[in-house]
């Protein structure tokens, strides 16, 4: 049974894994069930786990092998993961603003999973390269690849920016 440090640690971790776990199941209720599924397995585990190994990227591996599992869970009985329906989008000062957050919003949900969960780990959740690479069991240099082509994408897709309309002038 993990100490009282690590109570405090994996306590830190919960908003960190619930935002990817958001980012993965896009419904609030499936992605506490896969933090708490999360949970579950580490303490399970922790013996197991290797102690020179990031506990962030351990866990993140354990959520993402969780919701991997999930997925082909329901594919194979052909069930939606959840309610893909979005929420309604909060206020924004400016319309302007909601354009840009809904096309970034829809940019980045394009995206397939793989390159969607590499983004977040890599510029949301600050984690190394090499930590990525060990929660997917691939070298570094994958990963770099990997996220090249997810950066790319995002980009082709149009990472949030709108086009400034033409104007014309009418006579």
């Amino acid at each position: 049974m993990p100490d009282p440090h690590i109570d405090d640690a994996l306590r830190t971790m919960l908003p960190r894994l619930r935002r990817f776990a958001l980012w993965l199941a896009r419904d609030a209720h499936a992605a506490d069930d896969l933090v708490q599924s999360t949970m579950e397995r580490a303490l399970a585990k922790w013996a197991t786990r290797r102690d020179d190994e990031s506990l962030r990227a351990w866990l993140f591996a354990i959520l993402y092998r969780l919701y991997l599992d999930g997925k082909r869970r329901a594919s194979r009985y052909a069930l939606l993961l959840g309610a893909l329906g979005r929420e309604d989008e909060p206020t924004w000062p400016s319309a302007e603003r909601v354009a840009e957050a809904h096309a970034t919003l829809s940019a980045f949900a394009a995206l397939p999973d793989e390159q969607r969960s590499l983004l977040l780990w890599v510029t949301v959740e600050g984690l190394s390269y090499e930590e990525v690479a060990g929660i997917l069991g691939v070298p570094i240099g994958t990963v770099m690849s990997r996220l090249s082509r997810a950066r790319r994408a995002f980009r082709a897709l149009g990472d949030g920016t709108t086009e400034s309309p033409a104007l014309r002038l009418l006579k």
